[in-house]
């Protein structure tokens, strides 16, 4: 079977001037779509695992579809990659619920978003309330490089100002060090300025993140 390259469903991460960073960027990308066909081919040797039907329920693929319960409407995104063009770490799901006028995203593992075409996605549905999971600041520069961290600011202010959450929880991998929002400060900035919330799972319970507290034990 074939399955199409995902990097060509991305016209806002391919047409990105990384400026002096634009030959690497080219040769990582390369190393990318060599690495997907390995997948591919190795996704067609595999046997196919079935939809499963039991006497009490099924299961369900729920990648790119769309589900209604009652006036509630559940749609799943196709596979988004888990971080980076090419993330080695596979793919992600993100939901939207939807019911009447409010809307839900969540994003999943995203890792900031960090692909503008992500951003645009979400820009466009305008959510009444988004969860997004912020960027790896823990594993600056193991496996998040700068550049790939300044992408994700930047999709992040783009969400902020251009569209109007009631709440924006940034959580997941962002509050996994102590200095998360001295990394992206800009994105606190810039929400402050649009007069937004932008807030870890623990700040909208009312606490404080554990690893903000953890720090001055």
């Amino acid at each position: 079977e074939s399955y199409p390259d995902p990097l060509d469903d991305l016209p806002l991460a391919r047409s990105r001037d990384y400026g002096d960073y634009s030959e690497r960027k080219r040769e990582l990308l390369e190393l990318g779509r060599k690495w997907f066909r390995k997948r591919v081919e190795e996704w067609n040797k595999a046997p196919r695992i079935p939809q499963l039907v039991f006497d009490d329920c099924r299961v369900k693929f729920a990648d790119s579809r769309v589900f209604k319960r009652g006036n509630t409407l559940i749609k799943f995104s196709k596979p988004n990659f888990h971080g980076i063009e090419y993330a080695r770490v596979g793919w992600v799901i993100s939901i939207e619920i939807i019911y009447g006028n409010e809307k839900l995203i969540h994003t999943s593992d995203l890792e900031g978003p960090v692909i503008e075409d992500q951003a645009e996605e979400i820009i466009r549905e305008k959510p009444n309330v988004l969860i997004v999971d912020g960027p790896s600041t823990y594993l600056i520069p193991y496996m998040l490089n700068l550049i790939n961290l300044k992408r994700a600011i930047e999709n992040m202010k783009r969400i902020i100002k251009n569209t109007s959450p009631e709440v924006i929880i940034y959580d997941h991998h962002l509050p996994r060090e102590p200095r998360y929002k001295e990394r992206v400060k800009e994105v606190y900035e810039t929400a402050e300025k649009e007069g937004r919330a932008v807030l870890t799972a623990a700040e909208y319970l009312g606490k404080e993140p554990v690893v903000l507290s953890a720090k001055d034990r």
